[in-house]
């Protein structure tokens, strides 16, 4: 999957975009959506297995009353399919569930280095420069 370039936040050519709360909406905003994948991806699961076990249990219904092997046959494909869906998105979920994590650290492992620099720098009073303006080139 490659992001679309209409989908991603524009960062301002000025670093505007680029300050210590901009960094922390961004982040938090990727924490939230990755929340909200796992959790539609866990629902997905969810009703896979369900209708696995639907058309499980219909091919032996239909095994029972004696329909033609080749549409129970065709029956029980599906269901392994569909096992298979629910399978892949469990491991889709994980992956989420890393990425909210690993965002979620990040955001603190920021607010821990620069959240009292930023805190102190709003208290001076003093403009500051914007960000990018002391980098090394």
């Amino acid at each position: 999957m490659v992001p679309r370039g209409d989908t991603l936040p524009a960062i301002p050519a000025d670093g505007e975009g680029l300050g210590f709360l901009a960094l922390s909406v961004r982040v938090t905003a990727l924490t939230a959506q990755a929340m909200l994948l796992k959790e539609k991806v866990w629902a997905l699961q969810r009703r896979m297995d369900s209708n696995a076990d639907k058309a499980s249990n219909m091919s032996e219904m239909c095994d029972a009353a004696e329909v033609e092997p080749q549409f129970t046959a065709l029956i029980l494909d599906g269901s392994v399919a569909l096992r298979k869906v629910a399978d892949a998105s469990g491991e889709l979920a994980n992956a989420a569930d890393v990425m909210q994590t690993d965002a979620q650290g990040f955001n603190d492992a920021h607010q821990g280095e620069y959240g009292g620099i930023y805190e102190a720098t709003q208290t001076m009073g003093v403009k500051q420069p914007k960000p990018g303006f002391n980098e090394v080139k």
